[in-house]
């Protein structure tokens, strides 16, 4: 079974109401693509990929005109795909849900939502994902309350032969210091969104404990947005957001394992792997970050699974094919993450 996770920047803007592609030659909401391009650049990455099931980050909107579940299927139908049923959990107020595009003749896939449903006051014991959670952020004795402005996506497959996994989508973003007049402001902004942005991440772990003393197989993925050297405050907090969804450093954590963030986080200087890719303006240049993970409970570990980042230079099988190469790049500024399982 193959699985993938990937965040594609502004797919939202490539569907009208109804949810059909824009399949023209007006701008995509990506810098210098139109539509067009960017749409076949996405079919030639989906079908490279060959995924059983895709975890889409920044998948189209649901609201009150639109689906998220009909534009991903008629997208799929258009670029003939087999992972051609989608899947969506609590859709939020972003423009960007998070999604499952799967295979429905090799997997069974529903919304599995867990924990207790809460009011306005939440509940300190990770209540479900479009619920309140109270924690101390910042050691005052007092309670915080937090919320997901993307609730995580949390599915059960089931496969052929019986095997059931649960998946946990995520997209945890620490916001921009918007609205910040000065220097003052932008730390402290920037500080409070990373202390709720970590908040969100021990909401996530406290989800995964319970998951695995229920013995249950478990995939977290998706993009976290932290790790090692992303922003200046990082040695403000004890770990990140990656490290406390995985375990690391916390006593009697059953860890989970990602082969690219483990490197990342043994290796503070030196070569890492990366999955997106940003051009900086005030630079003038590009920067590569490893944002995006597929992490894995120890039973599903043991079955000696394997990762691939669908980098456009320095994964081999995607250098030496030009087309797919350029489409990666024009699809999205992230690239795909896949897990292969023996299951």
């Amino acid at each position: 079974m193959r699985i993938a996770t990937y965040n594609v920047e502004w797919f939202n803007a490539l569907f009208d109401d109804e949810g059909f592609p824009l399949d023209d030659n007006r701008w995509s909401a990506r810098y210098n693509i139109t539509r067009s391009e960017q749409l076949t650049a996405l079919g030639i990455v989906f079908t490279a990929m060959d995924a059983d099931a895709v975890m889409i980050i920044e998948a189209p909107d649901t609201n009150k005109v639109r689906a998220t579940e009909t534009a991903l299927e008629n997208f799929a139908r258009m670029m003939g795909l087999r992972a051609r049923k989608a899947l969506i959990g609590f859709a939020n107020e972003t423009q960007q849900e998070i999604a499952l595009l799967y295979d429905p003749d090799a997997l069974e896939a529903r919304h599995d939502p867990r924990g207790e449903e809460t009011g306005k006051k939440g509940s300190p014991d990770a209540p479900r994902f479009d619920g309140v959670f109270r924690i101390d952020l910042d050691i005052d004795a007092t309670e915080d309350l937090v919320t997901f402005s993307k609730p995580p996506l949390e599915v059960a497959l089931k496969t052929k032969t019986g095997q059931v996994i649960h998946l946990i989508g995520a997209h945890l973003k620490s916001k921009a210091p918007h609205g910040a007049t000065n220097r003052d402001e932008v730390m402290r902004m920037a500080i409070a969104n990373r202390r709720k942005q970590q908040a969100q991440a021990v909401w996530v772990r406290r989800r995964v404990d319970a998951h695995l003393d229920a013995g249950d197989a478990l995939i977290v993925m998706g993009d976290l947005n932290d790790g090692p050297g992303l922003d200046e405050y990082e040695h403000l907090f004890g770990r990140s957001v990656v490290e406390i969804i995985m375990g690391e450093g916390a006593t009697g954590a059953t860890p989970l394992f990602d082969p690219h963030a483990r490197r990342a986080l043994v290796r503070r200087i030196g070569a890492i792997n990366t999955t997106a890719r940003f051009y900086l303006k005030h630079e003038k240049r590009y920067m590569q970050a490893l944002l995006d993970y597929i992490m894995v409970s120890p039973d599903l570990l043991q079955t000696g699974p394997s990762w691939r980042i669908m980098h456009p230079l320095d994964d081999p099988e995607c250098f030496k094919l030009p087309e797919l190469c350029s489409a990666l790049i024009t699809a999205s500024d992230h690239f795909p993450v896949l897990l292969d399982l023996e299951v």
